[in-house]
């Protein structure tokens, strides 16, 4: 049986790049998103034309009791969860303070706090029975710095920060290894910062800053990271790390 990776939040940016990255490591991804049953078929399909093993679930993450049956049924069904990659964004968009509905603000915080709440609820314990776990979760530049427009997307990220400051208090000493990574800059990646800035857009900023300028966060790239930090021996563990392209300024520079 092999060992699982489970990746909640698995788009064709940084989630599926790193569910694909453990499959080439011998693990079994299990990818989780909202919508688009195409594109999630076709992510596990190209994991296993590369020789991986991989399996694919829609998720809403929001909905009472989703995240717990679905980690349930991958212990019970396709074996044990040595990785957890909480990759939801919570991002609602830049919107005054006046614009932001109270069920918006707390969209933020379901997807971007609560959620990983719940999945580690249900996670924590069975990895420590075991005595050994890795818990890798994805964050942003507004977990460690509010700007204007922000308020539901930075109360949600914080709060993410702060539960993983928390989990690992608790658990570190259990053998589990929980990282917050800060991806503090533009990603590479069709289904987020392209959605967000419209197909043209989003071509004109891969042109002028992307490809070879490598001035984008590359989400192959990125997994190679998130792999590393999964492998790191437990005398060395990294709790915080942040990603940057090289030609953009630091968040506490920004």
């Amino acid at each position: 049986m092999k060992p699982v990776c489970l990746v909640i939040g698995a788009g064709a940016g940084i989630g599926g790049n790193v569910a694909r990255r453990f499959a080439r490591a011998g693990y079994h991804a299990c990818l989780c998103r909202r919508s688009d049953e195409d594109g999630l078929n076709a992510m596990v399909e190209g994991i296993e034309n590369e020789g991986g093993s991989a399996s694919g679930f829609l998720l809403n993450a929001v909905e009472e009791g989703s995240i717990e049956a679905r980690v349930a049924a991958i212990e019970s069904d396709i074996g044990p969860i040595e990785v957890l990659v909480y990759n939801l964004g919570a991002q609602i968009g830049d919107r005054a303070l006046a614009d932001t509905s109270y069920k918006a603000f707390e969209m933020g915080w379901r997807l971007g706090t609560f959620g990983l709440f719940r999945v580690a609820s249900v996670v924590c314990p069975t990895m420590e029975n075991r005595g050994k776990g890795t818990i890798l979760v994805t964050s942003a530049t507004a977990a460690v710095r509010g700007n204007g427009g922000q308020h539901s997307h930075a109360a949600a990220m914080a709060g993410r920060r702060m539960l993983c400051q928390t989990l690992n208090a608790e658990f570190s000493s259990k053998g589990i290894h929980v990282v917050h990574i800060v991806i503090d800059g533009a990603v590479d990646a069709p289904d987020t910062l392209g959605k967000m800035l419209g197909p043209e857009r989003f071509q004109q900023l891969r042109e002028t800053r992307g490809l070879e300028h490598d001035g984008l966060l590359l989400p192959g790239e990125i997994a190679e990271t998130y792999f590393h930090l999964a492998q790191q021996h437990r005398s060395a563990w990294t709790f915080e790390i942040d990603m940057r392209a090289f030609s953009d300024k630091p968040w506490w520079n920004g």
